[in-house]
């Protein structure tokens, strides 16, 4: 087994702190090796983390978590962090059922100061800590760790601008590893920013405002000074937005020369005011197959190191035929175009957006307006497909609403990653949108079981149907059910006379293979499929459930406003009285897992449907 000599010294952050500097370039090795070795075995996010192994050990070298807060933005990149803080002997849990989480959880670690599944939020919480240390009299410092891909979310924005303006000591490192902020003009830029980066110039700035503070008319000439070497600086580097909102500025900088990234975070550490420091760094950085493919490196399943390739076979996946039909049905129709926040590739649509990059539009990180981009789009004649994950789709609940709902604009959201997605945890799992779509007047809600009735369902959500619709559909592939019953609104798939299950999407296959189990007890289950949640035809539920004494409703969704809800006051309000179990997510956040153990843990898979169905004949 591959030993790490400099690695297994460090438990704590100061541990790291006894390290000779002269070291910190072969522990960054070692870590990425360690990196690399565990994520082909487990999965997870291995490029985001490769690029930031530097600016995370600088970080814990200069800081002392966990008085002072380390906040990543998007845990997704923080596994390094994760080794530093006493869990490294725990990464082959990664992202298991009671393992180790993908990301930041303060329920798993003192060290993790906030929850981190979506991004651009942290600058937001960042400055609500360092407000709150302010008002309690407390001088811990606040780290923020912001990607250049949270600056396509305007939420980030908000927080830059609101910060850079409060005075407060909050210090966010901008992990540069794509777009840059300014634009820096030819060498003489270059040569000023490695000036201003180097120890000499911080000793030298700081012993001549010493010396000038000391004489007469010296505090005037130091704000001279500064505002010639500042003017001259805008004119040569230019102004970043960084500054035009308030912050001090330093950088840019090699995010992989952990020297200088120390040196950069204890400079601002030092000036007790907003702080970016600004890191340029390589996405994927030391192996090369993430190199040259980072997008592919993102989020990985387990692969082979040798060659950088899965070690499962490729399956279909209903992301997959997402992307195929929607090819399809923009061939024959130019109005149609495909939106999404920065998922083209999980989403299924980059084959699209290689055909048609007239009509395809990636608006980055920013759901909010990918939503309402869509609205504009719908009205003024154009058929949009805003394809966007279950959870991800949360934060797009009020465009949904103000500038789809109330005009009865025709978008089409295409609900990628619907109920449990394993082992991405809390922040991913599609636990919500059932609830959620529900509730906004004049959305039809479409739920498709096979690849079949995907494509019929976004067929006819976009050809067929007015106003705003929805197309629910899970990650993953498709189960033992291949048929295509989207002809109705619900469907009895397999007959029973003695109780009725009802259920939708993928979680029919769990519902059909409780009644075979059943069959072989005596005991005959009816299973009822819905392919509307808006239920267009109540009349149809009620006929599909005549004559059973008992009713299950399965979902993959919270309990507060699922469709068991909703069919409970159906049947009250037209005189039905049947014994009635609800099987869902009930009131609670479901972690990491794989999906078929979160099914049986949370009472969804056949054999707790099974259970319940006997618990209702017995009545």
């Amino acid at each position: 087994m591959r030993q790490y000599p400099l690695l297994e010294q460090i438990n704590t952050p100061a541990d790291l702190k006894r390290l000779p500097v002269g070291e910190l370039p072969a522990l960054c090795s070692e870590i990425r090796e360690f990196l690399i070795a565990h994520v082909s075995r487990t999965g997870g996010h291995l490029a985001s983390n490769l690029g930031a192994v530097e600016l995370s050990v600088a970080v814990h070298r200069v800081f002392s978590a966990p008085a002072d807060d380390i906040l990543f933005d998007v845990g997704h990149q923080s596994y390094v962090h994760k080794m530093l803080t006493g869990r490294r002997e725990r990464f082959g849990t990664l992202r298991r059922m009671g393992g180790l989480s993908g990301f930041l959880r303060p329920s798993e670690s003192e060290y993790d100061s906030a929850v981190s599944g979506h991004a651009s939020s942290s600058v937001s919480v960042a400055l609500g800590m360092a407000r709150a240390k302010k008002l309690r009299g407390e001088g811990n410092a606040t780290v923020c760790i912001l990607g250049d891909g949270a600056l396509t979310g305007g939420m980030a924005y908000e927080a830059l601008n609101d910060a850079g303006q409060s005075g407060l000591p909050l210090i966010v490192i901008f992990n540069d590893n794509d777009m840059s902020i300014s634009r820096n003009v030819g060498a003489i830029a270059k040569r000023l920013s490695a000036i201003r980066l180097k120890k000499r110039y911080f000793r030298m700035k700081e012993r001549t405002k010493r010396i000038l503070s000391h004489i007469p008319g010296g505090k005037g000439i130091i704000r001279g000074i500064s505002a010639i070497k500042d003017r001259l600086r805008t004119a040569i580097l230019k102004e970043t937005i960084f500054e035009l909102m308030g912050f001090e500025y330093l950088g840019p900088a090699d995010g992989h020369d952990v020297a200088t990234v120390c040196n950069l975070l204890e400079q601002a550490r030092k000036r007790q005011c907003p702080v970016v420091v600004h890191l340029k760094t390589v996405k994927g950085k030391g192996y090369l197959p993430s190199e040259q493919s980072p997008t592919a490196f993102h989020g990985v399943a387990a692969f082979d190191v040798a060659t950088g390739c899965a070690k499962a076979a490729h399956r279909a996946d209903f992301s997959e035929v997402f992307g195929e039909t929607m090819e399809r049905l923009a061939q024959s129709d130019g109005t149609i175009c495909a939106v999404t926040a920065a998922m083209a590739p999980g989403t299924g649509l980059e084959p699209f957006a290689r055909r048609y990059p007239e009509r395809f539009f990636d608006v980055g990180i920013a759901e909010e307006h990918a939503a309402a981009m869509s609205a504009g789009l719908a009205a003024r004649g154009m058929k949009p497909v805003c394809a966007v994950y279950s959870t991800f789709l949360q934060r797009a609940y009020d465009q949904m609403i103000h500038d789809v709902a109330i005009g009865g604009l025709h978008v089409v959201f295409a609900v990628d990653r619907a109920g449990l997605v394993g082992a991405d945890g809390e922040t991913h799992q599609g636990a919500f949108d059932v609830p959620y779509l529900r509730t906004i007047p004049g959305m039809k809600i479409y739920v498709p079981a096979s690849y079949a009735e995907l494509e019929t369902a976004l067929r006819r959500a976009v050809e067929e149907e007015t106003g705003p619709v929805a197309v629910r559909y899970p990650r993953g592939g498709e189960g033992r059910f291949t048929d295509d019953t989207m002809n109705a609104s619900c469907a009895v798939v397999r007959e029973g006379s003695d109780l009725a299950i009802c259920t939708y999407g993928i979680l029919l296959n769990q519902a059909l293979e409780a009644a075979e189990r059943l069959e072989q007890a005596g005991v005959s289950l009816r299973v009822v499929k819905l392919n509307r949640l808006d239920l267009p035809d109540p009349a149809a539920v009620l006929q599909a459930l005549q004559g059973v004494c008992g009713l299950l409703v399965l979902e993959d969704c919270v309990e507060q406003g699922c469709m068991g809800q909703r069919l409970a006051e159906l049947l009250s309000e037209q005189g039905y009285f049947l014994r009635l179990r609800l099987l869902n997510l009930k009131d609670q956040f479901i972690p990491q897992g794989k999906v078929d153990e979160l099914y049986s843990a949370y009472h969804l898979d056949a054999e707790a449907i099974v259970s319940a169905a006997k618990e209702l004949v017995r009545g």
